[in-house]
């Protein structure tokens, strides 16, 4: 585990500033600086109980507390319902949150907004945190409890600053975040980088403080076609369209370019896992969706967590994509009436909150669903198109004890050459291909976010449509590509549900020195009158990069003379009913593009490359070549 202090500045220093009305009996102390150890301040605003004399009510209470990079005073696109669509702003939810009993805290992150600073994604995180927890600690106006919540990356900021074993801090609500290990999922899957990362980085640069000081550079930024960027990846110093904000494309191409998993890694901030052993015991709410980026950090979260009477932890997975918890549609599919958390899980997200802090916070008797792993399985629905146009694949909830479930058993599954999955293996034999990285296969949903204008998740049929970048033949399925191989089971007899982890594991071997295998898991539903060619919706995907074959810390190139070699791809983890008459597939490839960067194949450093060239990948078919699932009788 990495070291890092834990000293705040003296607290005495910062003032509130006065407190000036926000609402029917509540009252607000805005852009307050909270001072970090560096001198930078923070802005923060503190919503508190109003007075009998229209001031503020010195009532010690308890504080629920969200750091967030995405504006204090702005309106987060997430708090809503199905009862509610119009989201609450940040200054509305306070009032609500208030006159629930408690002095309600909002931060912008250093160097966004009010707040003083430069801005490195991720990595002031923890330091800040903590600091600002220090200095609520101190305030006449808390009783002691501190309450976290937010999602993305509002949860990224809590598990780092938990990670520091702050004062104060009494439970935790992480929704849709909190890197466990951002090497492995989150900025970086497989070796490979998410370019997430990159569209994130770029729309985000229109909100830096060197563009509220020079409109210039908001307008060079927006003059950019990010479209065309795409195509001329990756990206250098100076040689990007965010290079008119130098904070924004530094931490980007660090992240890029730096491909080992060491010091520069294993930072407070970007890898609770290094702090699981220390880490608060408190009561945590770990919330995530089977199309969202952040499945494989909220189960290593939980996994990693779990065991200890006194942090009792609740897990909640949906069908969603990120942080569209009210929702039933995503991408092109249906998954049913039953697919939002509202109605479900509880009344909604915001009820649940509520519940969980009033028992963590204030010591009421509430008693949410927590402390148990709430799971939605997708499929079981009809198959037809519906009124609006989506396939209807439908989907219920399940409630187990833990994660991995426990009742669940594990099926193997091995491609053979006649291009079957089945429950034994085939005599060894080998299935080529020639991957171009000029030609990658593209990206048709899955678990994104952040992607915009350039790409976007959630469940669509594998076949090319002129919605998705990178896509030249519409209509024609990706498994007629050259470079896509497509293993399936024969039409089910009965229903399958995976619930658990994926795991493939592939005996290959390149003439390159460096290449990427990709893997995909496809629900194939059978032609239908809706669907004349059937439908093939993706469920779940992974890469992994050769280099990193002997470990992450230990990037090594193929030579020339190596032969076969053993690799595992980990798409995430996921739970869906592969229906009776439906054909479960895996499909084997070398890219997923723009969902991760492209490999050159010329096993140039990390990000840097400017040549490519045409690989010859090959899978060697036999007991070394499995898919590993974990499997449900419901």
């Amino acid at each position: 585990m990495t070291s890092l202090t834990t000293s705040a500045p003296a607290v005495a220093s910062d003032q509130l500033t006065p407190a000036e009305p926000a609402g029917p009996g509540v009252v607000v102390h805005r852009d307050v600086r909270v001072t970090m150890r560096d001198g930078v301040r923070l802005a923060t605003d503190i919503y508190r109980p109003a007075g009998a004399d229209g001031g503020p009510d010195d009532t010690p209470r308890p504080v629920i507390f969200e750091r967030t990079p995405y504006d204090k005073s702005g309106t987060p696109r997430t708090e809503l319902s199905v009862a509610r669509p119009t989201p609450y702003s940040r200054p509305d939810l306070a009032l609500l949150l208030v006159a629930q009993g408690y002095v309600v805290i909002w931060q912008d992150c250093r160097g966004r907004y009010a707040s003083e600073g430069s801005f490195t994604k991720y990595l002031n995180e923890a330091e800040d945190g903590y600091d600002s927890m220090v200095w609520i600690d101190a305030q006449s106006f808390g009783n002691g409890k501190v309450g976290t919540m937010g999602l993305s990356y509002d949860a990224h900021v809590q598990m780092a600053l938990a990670c520091l074993n702050p004062p104060g801090l009494a439970c935790m609500a992480v929704d849709s975040g909190g890197f466990s290990n951002a090497f492995t999922c989150g900025i970086r899957q497989g070796g490979a980088l998410e370019m997430k990362q990159a569209t994130w980085a770029y729309n985000r640069a229109m909100e830096a403080p060197s563009v509220v000081a020079n409109p210039a550079i908001l307008r060079a930024i927006e003059a950019e076609n990010l479209a065309d960027w795409m195509t001329r990846t990756p990206w250098t110093k100076g040689r990007s369209p965010v290079r008119w904000d130098p904070d924004y494309e530094g931490y980007l191409l660090d992240q890029w370019q730096h491909g080992t998993f060491d010091s520069f890694w294993k930072k407070t901030g970007i890898w609770a896992a290094g702090h699981y052993d220390t880490f608060p015991e408190v009561p945590i709410i770990f919330m995530s969706s089977w199309y969202d980026a952040y499945v494989q950090t909220t189960l290593e979260n939980y996994t990693g967590l779990k065991g200890r009477a006194a942090r009792p932890l609740t897990l909640i997975m949906g069908p969603w994509t990120h942080g569209n918890r009210s929702r039933r549609v995503f991408g092109d599919v249906d998954f049913g009436p039953d697919a939002p958390l509202d109605g479900q899980v509880d009344d909604d997200w915001l009820a649940f909150r509520l519940k969980f802090f009033a028992k963590w916070l204030k010591g009421e008797a509430a008693a949410p669903r927590d402390e148990r792993v709430h799971l939605f399985v997708m499929g079981g629905g009809s198959g037809a198109k519906t009124a609006e146009g989506h396939l209807d694949h439908g989907g219920a909830w399940i409630e187990t004890s833990d994660w991995p479930v426990p009742e669940a058993r594990a099926l193997r599954l091995y491609p053979r050459a006649d291009m079957s999955l089945g429950d034994a293996a085939d005599e060894e034999s080998a299935l080529g291909y020639s991957y171009d990285p000029a030609d990658p296969v593209p990206t048709i949903g899955g678990s994104l976010t952040s992607g915009e204008p350039i790409f976007e998740g959630g469940a669509f049929d594998q076949t090319e449509d002129e919605r998705f970048f990178g896509c030249t033949r519409p209509g024609l399925p990706l498994i007629a590509r050259r470079d896509v191989l497509s293993f399936q089971t024969a039409p089910l007899e009965r229903d399958l549900v995976v619930a658990g982890p994926v795991t493939v594991r592939l005996r290959v071997s390149t003439d390159a020195p460096d290449t990427d295998f990709t893997a995909k898991l496809v629900d194939v539903y059978p032609p239908s009158p809706d669907y004349p060619r059937g439908y093939a919706m993706n469920v779940t995907d992974g890469i992994f990069r050769v280099r990193y074959r002997k470990g992450y810390e230990t990037p090594a190139l193929v030579a020339a003379n190596e032969g076969a070699f053993d690799i595992s791809i980990t798409p995430f983890a996921t739970a869906n009913r592969f229906a009776r008459g439906h054909r479960l597939r895996l499909d084997i490839s070398s890219s997923n593009f723009p969902k991760y960067d492209i490999n050159p194949n010329t096993g140039e450093a990390e990000g840097t490359a400017r040549g490519r060239r045409i690989a010859q990948n090959t899978v060697f078919l036999g007991e070394g070549t499995v898919l590993e699932l974990e499997v449900l009788d419901l």
